[in-house]
């Protein structure tokens, strides 16, 4: 029972309770900007940024005790924690990118990219303890997808700049309702 026991709760650099703590803010952070896109109906809501910002999170904690873990002090061995940045970075763009499309001659899903996008470096920023960063994010990011979203809509009436015009390099505005 105590192998269990210890396969279960190895040793850990992170105390347990914190690692828990870790993960219940990326879910609550991501949650903060993956309402709003649910609000707004957009392909990617509530439970794809909370799990985005919950993935990047893990993924940083793993790394952190992945550099600690006993049987990596080999000097052919060398762990680096910020590898993990690039590659969650990398793969959260490629999962943002899904959501932008060109329909009917219009992009659209570009807001809800980066908010993937923010929602991966929240996780990462979370999981790697940096608080005060994460929470600057989430309400910067409150600010421009609740805030500057409603002083856009009520500035521009229909006239939404949510899409743009495939092939239109102008700077001028174009009536739309495609979905951002």
């Amino acid at each position: 029972m105590d192998q269990i026991a210890a396969e279960l709760f190895p040793p850990s650099q992170i105390p347990y309770p914190v690692i828990f703590v870790r993960i219940l803010g990326a879910l609550l952070m991501g949650a903060v900007i993956g309402f709003e896109r649910e609000a707004k109906a957009r392909p990617a809501g509530l439970k794809t940024h909370m799990l985005v910002c919950l993935a990047a999170c893990t993924f940083s904690i793993i790394s952190l005790e992945s550099v600690r873990l006993g049987g990596f002090f080999d000097d052919r061995v060398r762990i680096d924690p910020l590898r993990v940045v690039e590659a969650v970075t990398a793969g959260v763009a490629f999962l943002a990118a899904g959501t932008i499309v060109l329909s009917r001659g219009e992009v659209q899903g570009i807001t809800t990219g980066a908010s993937l996008w923010l929602a991966g470096a929240i996780g990462l920023s979370v999981g790697f303890g940096h608080w005060i960063v994460a929470g600057l994010a989430v309400i910067s990011a409150f600010t421009v997808l609740y805030v500057i979203g409603f002083v856009e809509a009520r500035a521009m009436g229909d006239n939404k700049p949510d899409a743009v015009p495939h092939g239109d390099s102008s700077n001028g505005r174009r009536k739309s309702h495609a979905r951002r």
